[in-house]
């Protein structure tokens, strides 16, 4: 083996362990298995997304691991819910994400209203 080669192979082991230990923290997560708390299903209401996100963020404020949580939601610009913050949440906090639904939706609706007075 080279040394070029043992190079290699220490640093591809580095990037496997890393990528093992991020993932690690979702072992703990209070979270498993609840995954229909933490993303919206197509053509969700407001109501019932607030009454589906307001359970969320019971569980995720007694989850052991939503600090690694929020800092995995925020550096990956993730979709749904993450240690008790929306995308609108992470959003208005300057880590965004492309399009966030919840902001997308709000504003739309807004702008319905208003036509709608005018």
């Amino acid at each position: 083996m080279t040394i070029a080669t043992s190079s290699l192979i220490e640093i591809e082991s580095e990037a496997t362990g890393s990528l093992v230990a991020d993932a690690d923290w979702k072992l703990d997560a209070a979270c498993r298995g609840q995954i229909e708390l933490f993303f919206a299903r197509k053509a969700e209401r407001p109501q019932a997304r607030e009454r589906r996100e307001a359970k969320a963020k019971k569980l995720c404020d007694a989850c052991p691991v939503s600090l690694e949580c929020r800092t995995t939601a925020r550096e990956n610009r993730e979709y749904g819910f993450w240690a008790g913050e929306s995308e609108e949440d992470r959003h208005l906090l300057g880590f965004r994400v492309t399009a966030p639904i919840g902001l997308r939706a709000r504003l739309a609706d807004i702008e319905k209203r208003q036509s709608r007075s005018a």
